[in-house]
């Protein structure tokens, strides 16, 4: 899902903490309400067996589709710039418009999902953005590029990526962060398959069959999660495609408001990583790409760790707002790296963080629905409304890059602060969840 955009994705994932051991009432902190039952509680979880691992391997796979074509953005910008003669600033709205889409689709594909399609949207989508993949690798202009693998691909991967939060969280209760984190971990998968194998074979079979093996490798994995997925029947709800009695609940709102400031800064990294290494940092663009990889590879490991922390320790917003802290830090210590040693230190540092802030989202959100049914409805409206924050990101940054002459400073000390302003708005939300208390697993 930017990711892709990791946006989507993202591009960017869902890990979920533990509804079951969740005590604490959605309502204010000082109301005092009986508990009702949830549908949560009606369901019976497998959690565990082979069915329910297979789905997490196979959701493994969209992610890897969904989520990591898009956080490779940063190869293909770095050779669009190079080839079209044109600023970054105007290049990264490509890869913004492919996350923006694949977010904005998520309130539709979240509906069917919950309705009982999910499998159907997955093998839609899966057609949708091989087409994209394949018809980008004939593009010459600015305008082919941007509908191929800005739009079209962009749709397909928001199908594929959303009810894959619908089918994990379906088999699983008690383990459903820790189920939730290895899927989405294929976001890692895919961010290091894809770039390294367009990398790897342009200067080899050129650009637009490099592009066509990446889609052939794509294909394989469309063909494996196809045959894998088997979708729980959970009772199909019928209704509306947005539930608006969610935006009367102090929570999901703030919640909302708070990711959107997070996401809003989340893809800068991914995207300029390379260009800034080269220009500051006197990186050659083979080796700028590796910085990438390392900040993909990380990122595979992040995810379940903070997935675990979060069901065992932390509780999934804790988790959330403690990794989006970290990455502010990360932000802000940017601004001192100018040397080839330290550019791969901030690679590391980067890469987990990140990884870890959009692990925690997804669980952190997810732990704010109690009801299964409208699991990807929710999260669905939650994605298209953070479309908007994916969309202006990196185009936002390079507009301050261009504006300040090619320094990134300013850049930097904005995605900082936004970042720092998410991570504020995330303790509020916090707050309306669980009181003023501080040592509380929520």
């Amino acid at each position: 899902m930017v990711s892709v955009e990791q946006i989507k994705e993202t591009h960017h994932a869902v890990a979920v903490a533990s509804l079951a051991n969740s005590q604490v009432s959605l309502t204010h902190p000082d109301e005092s309400v009986t508990p009702k039952p949830s549908i949560d509680d009606e369901v019976d979880y497998p959690d565990g067996g082979s069915t329910a691992w297979l789905q997490v391997v196979a959701c493994h796979f969209i992610n890897a589709m969904a989520c990591g074509y898009g956080a490779a953005f940063g190869i293909y910008q770095l050779y669009y710039t190079e080839s079209l003669k044109l600023p970054a600033s105007q290049i990264s709205w490509i890869g913004s418009i492919q996350i923006f889409v694949n977010n904005l689709i998520c309130i539709v594909a979240g509906r069917l999902a919950d309705a009982g399609y999910a499998r159907e949207t997955v093998l839609g989508g899966s057609f949708v953005a091989l087409v994209g993949t394949f018809m980008s690798s004939l593009a010459t202009e600015y305008w082919q590029i941007f509908l191929s693998q800005g739009i079209c691909t962009g749709l397909g991967l928001g199908l594929m990526y959303m009810p894959t939060i619908t089918i994990v969280a379906s088999y699983f209760q008690k383990k459903r962060a820790l189920a939730l984190a290895l899927s989405t971990a294929g976001t890692g998968t895919g961010s290091i398959i894809f770039p390294a194998t367009v990398q790897y074979l342009i200067p080899q079979i050129g650009f637009a069959w490099a592009v066509r093996c990446a889609g052939f490798v794509a294909l394989f994995m469309v063909v494996i999660m196809n045959v894998l997925l088997k979708p729980r029947r959970l009772p199909k709800k019928t209704g509306p495609m947005v539930e608006w009695a969610a935006f009367k609940e102090p929570p999901y709102v703030i919640f909302v408001a708070g990711a959107f400031l997070v996401y809003w800064a989340l893809y800068f990294g991914y995207f300029y990583v390379n260009t800034y290494a080269i220009t500051v940092a006197s990186f050659t663009p083979t080796s700028a790409v590796s910085l990438l990889l390392i900040m993909n590879a990380v990122g595979i490991p992040s995810r379940p760790i903070i997935g675990y922390l979060a069901d065992t320790y932390l509780g999934p917003i804790n988790a959330f707002i403690l990794s989006t802290i970290t990455l502010a830090i990360a932000f802000f210590a940017w601004i001192t790296i100018n040397t080839s040693s330290t550019m791969y230190g901030f690679a590391i540092v980067f890469g987990v963080t990140n990884s870890a802030a959009q692990g925690a989202f997804a669980g952190g959100l997810a732990s704010l629905t109690k009801d299964p049914v409208k699991m990807g409805t929710r999260f669905g409206m939650c994605c298209t409304i953070l479309a908007f924050a994916t969309v202006a990101g990196p185009p936002t940054a390079g507009a301050i890059i261009d504006y300040c002459g090619g320094q990134y400073l300013w850049a930097q000390v904005w995605a900082g602060l936004v970042t720092v302003l998410g991570a504020a708005t995330l303790a509020v939300a916090r707050y309306k969840v669980s009181g003023a208390k501080l040592l509380v697993k929520v």
